[in-house]
């Protein structure tokens, strides 16, 4: 199996905290979704960030999205980016199916990748998505 883990930070301003990385360690958005291109999405939440990736301090990878929760300054998800989306699905399927809390089920996603999300018995969420078609 051949996976990239990527930081993904939830919170309560990405777009804001996106650019002072910029600032502060160089690099640029690659790709920025907010939930408004979902239908049905709420008025208030239609400019939250549901996706933004981004490069820093050269060619390392951050994602980070809003958070409907509070986020508390040390809240981060592992995220396992995929090639394949076979392995991807079968990851998300061994973990699901080991103990794991499906927090989101595994999707086709409006950033043009596929996405799922599960917490394991320690805690930990994961993040498993293929990687978007830019």
């Amino acid at each position: 199996m051949k996976a990239t883990v990527i930081p993904f930070i939830m919170s309560e301003d990405a777009r804001t905290q996106a650019d002072y990385y910029k600032q502060v360690f160089g690099g640029e958005i690659l790709a920025e979704s907010t939930f408004g291109q979902v239908e049905g999405t709420p008025e208030e939440a239609k400019d939250k960030i549901m996706f933004l990736s981004m490069t820093i301090a050269g060619s390392n990878t951050l994602n980070m999205a809003d958070s409907f929760e509070p986020v508390s300054g040390n809240h981060i998800e592992l995220s396992l980016s995929f090639e394949d989306e076979k392995e991807a699905r079968h990851t998300f399927e061994a973990l699901s199916n080991s103990g794991c809390t499906v927090k989101y089920p595994f999707t086709y996603q409006p950033w043009d990748a596929f996405f799922g999300e599960v917490i394991d018995k320690f805690g930990v969420t994961w993040q498993i998505v293929t990687q978007p078609a830019i």
